[in-house]
């Protein structure tokens, strides 16, 4: 068990120090950053105020 948990631990370590996989992940967390801001009511509400107040300048 410890030697397939180790195997396992490897594999990861060798995976998460490729420069691709590490701009894929970079990518990924940068579009869910985007999703949940859209989501989360408080920066929902400003991102309301700042259009709002966008909006009016014009």
């Amino acid at each position: 068990m410890l030697d397939l948990i180790l195997r396992a631990y490897t594999t990861l370590m060798d995976i998460s120090t490729s420069p691709v996989v590490l701009v894929a992940l970079g990518l990924a967390g940068a579009y869910l950053g985007a999703k949940i801001v859209e989501v989360v009511p408080f920066t929902r509400r400003i991102i309301d105020r700042r259009e709002a107040r966008a909006a009016e300048r014009e």
